[in-house]
């Protein structure tokens, strides 16, 4: 299910990414999720690739994302 605004992020992306990585992972999400259509595990590719597109331009440090 693509999502329209950060608001409907999921909890652990929602509350642990800065804004602009949640716009990152929401964008790579909702890219993902039409490009795999056909694929039954959808949502699941759709959320690793989500979080490989965070982690080229954060990385954790701690328990913050901070830019890399």
């Amino acid at each position: 299910m693509p999502y329209a605004t950060n608001a409907d992020l999921p909890p652990a992306v929602r509350d642990h990414l800065p804004e602009h990585a949640q716009d990152i992972w929401r964008a790579a999400f909702n890219h993902a999720f039409a490009a795999h259509a056909d694929d039954p595990r959808q949502e699941e590719a759709a959320h690793r690739i989500a979080w490989g597109a965070v982690k080229r331009s954060y990385v954790k440090q701690g328990a913050r994302w901070v830019p890399v």
